[in-house]
């Protein structure tokens, strides 16, 4: 299981294990997931900052973000997480039932690490056996503890009420920084779109304002530029940096650079 996946096609819980290290590459998180790191690291980046988490934390990954992120076991041990998902139409039902609201929100990290406390250890543990319930039938269980879980976290930290009850899209933000910031990201256009606060037409039609050529091209170009600087400045292998920086398997990214450079980029 991957964030990058539709989460309209997981089950609420899910529970993550890996013997071997995972590089999941790019990913659009598309809803709140609050989780528990049991074994392993978790090392993932928002584009803007680099943050870990270890055993025992626990984090909220906030919905509407790109995200990359590589799962690490421990030495002759197996990577281990517990997350749970808490969708649009569940925490909109939660607010009209209970009467919480936003207010006074600021914007916050893509990724809320929480403190350690009794209460959250108590539900993850509680969590471990429903990994048997995902089949159908067992829905009304499943959201009784997506229920429990937004209640915890508030107990605990109500001030988190201003990230999970804040359902506006994205604003409307400065398109030439957002993509020089994250071109890397291999995402749809429409993610893109979607996070400049933008329809497709006028994220396009703003791209070509600002950048003078098409999305696409301007993508590739500009990871290729990047890759340029890393293989000869830093001394990176092309093995290293294609997934980095959104390609989807090196024999493309070859014949790409190739094309753009003249050179392939194990020749450099």
């Amino acid at each position: 299981m991957t964030l990058q996946e539709d989460t309209k096609n997981l089950p609420p819980i899910t529970y993550s294990c890996y013997f071997a290290r995972s590089r999941e590459g790019e990913q659009f998180v598309k809803e709140h997931v609050f989780s528990y790191q049991i074994s392993g690291s978790l090392i993932m980046n928002d584009g803007d900052k680099v943050l870990s988490s270890h055993p025992g934390d626990f984090r909220l990954t906030r919905r509407a973000h790109l995200l990359k992120f590589l799962k690490m076991p421990p030495e002759g041990g197996e990577f281990k997480s517990l997350s749970i998902y808490l969708d649009q139409e569940t925490l909109r039902k939660f607010s009209l039932d209970y009467g919480f609201t936003a207010d006074n929100y600021q914007p916050t990290d893509a990724v809320i690490a929480l403190k350690p406390d009794s209460l959250f250890k108590s539900f993850m543990d509680s969590l471990q056996p429903y990994q048997q319930l995902t089949q159908p039938g067992n829905e009304k269980l499943l959201a009784l503890k997506q229920q429990e879980a937004i209640f915890l976290l508030l107990k605990v930290n109500p001030d988190l009420k201003n990230v999970l009850f804040d359902f506006a899209d994205p604003g409307k933000i400065d398109l030439e920084a957002f993509m020089n910031r994250n071109f890397h990201f291999n995402v749809e256009l429409k993610r893109f779109a979607y996070l400049t606060g933008r329809s497709l037409a006028t994220f396009k039609r703003d791209f070509e304002r600002i950048f003078h050529n098409s999305p696409s091209r301007w993508l590739q170009q500009r990871r290729l530029q990047e890759a340029h600087y890393l293989i000869k400045e830093q001394r990176k292998a092309p093995s290293d940096v294609y997934l980095e920086l959104g390609f989807e398997d090196l024999s493309h990214f070859s014949f790409a650079f190739k094309k753009m450079y003249g050179i392939a980029p194990s020749k450099l």
